[in-house]
């Protein structure tokens, strides 16, 4: 059975929710504050973890900082309604998705089975390593390493780097980028998934000529480009 964190200062709503995760089949710790999310997140076994990003004692991008400084279990960040801000600096601290306060306990659901999907899919791959230029991606240990060296990706950095350098050279739609790397359906008003290669570009940096690896496509998608010998 998978386990849950959930980090919020809402108690009614912790309730109400690891009552609704367990009849979905998945077992729910819970944390009031963010001190005590830290020290569970970093001595539990979680699958996911749900973080809030409005707590009094310590704010869910502190909690998050401290988080991904020592692990990197997926986390999806509740967010205030049209509070874009936080979601985009959710997602640049290494947050994997986000969902807007308040959601149907049904999208949250599926939300975390897409994340969980995700994790499963990748950590059972035995293909062989991906290389384009001096980036080399490994699917089965989920490592990247660029010029030998290895580079810190988030679960979705990571799944969506794969999706890109498996057809570099080929332009892929952000419909699709959506639908493979996120999980869920694409909507014209739900940038996270251009944030996320926003993240990803400046960590796998330009290729020699100093261009980027990554290119926009306006009104289609992105291109993993390729160097031109």
């Amino acid at each position: 059975m998978n386990r849950i964190l959930i980090i919020d200062d809402d108690t009614e709503l912790c309730t109400l929710v690891a009552r609704f995760l367990s009849g979905e089949g998945f077992a729910v710790d819970r944390a009031a504050d963010g001190s005590q999310g830290i020290a569970l997140a970093l001595s539990g076994s979680y699958a996911l973890i749900m973080l809030d990003v409005m707590m009094p004692d310590l704010g869910g991008f502190d909690v998050l900082r401290r988080i991904r400084a020592r692990s990197r279990t997926p986390v999806l960040m509740l967010t205030a309604r049209g509070d874009t801000h936080d979601r985009v600096l959710g997602l640049e601290l290494g947050a994997d998705d986000y969902l807007p306060k308040p959601y149907d306990p049904s999208e949250l659901a599926a939300r975390i089975r897409a994340i969980l999907r995700r994790s499963e899919t990748s950590g059972s791959a035995t293909s062989k390593p991906l290389a384009v230029d001096d980036i080399e991606l490994t699917a089965s240990t989920r490592a990247v390493n660029r010029d030998g060296k290895p580079l810190e990706l988030t679960a979705v950095e990571f799944d969506l780097l794969e999706v890109l350098m498996k057809v570099a050279g080929t332009v892929v739609t952000r419909e699709d980028l959506v639908r493979t790397v996120l999980g869920r359906e694409f909507s014209p008003y739900d940038r996270s998934i251009d944030t996320h290669v926003c993240n990803l570009r400046r960590k796998i940096g330009c290729l020699k000529d100093g261009t980027d690896r990554i290119k926009g496509i306006r009104g289609t998608g992105y291109l993993y480009a390729k160097s031109v010998s």
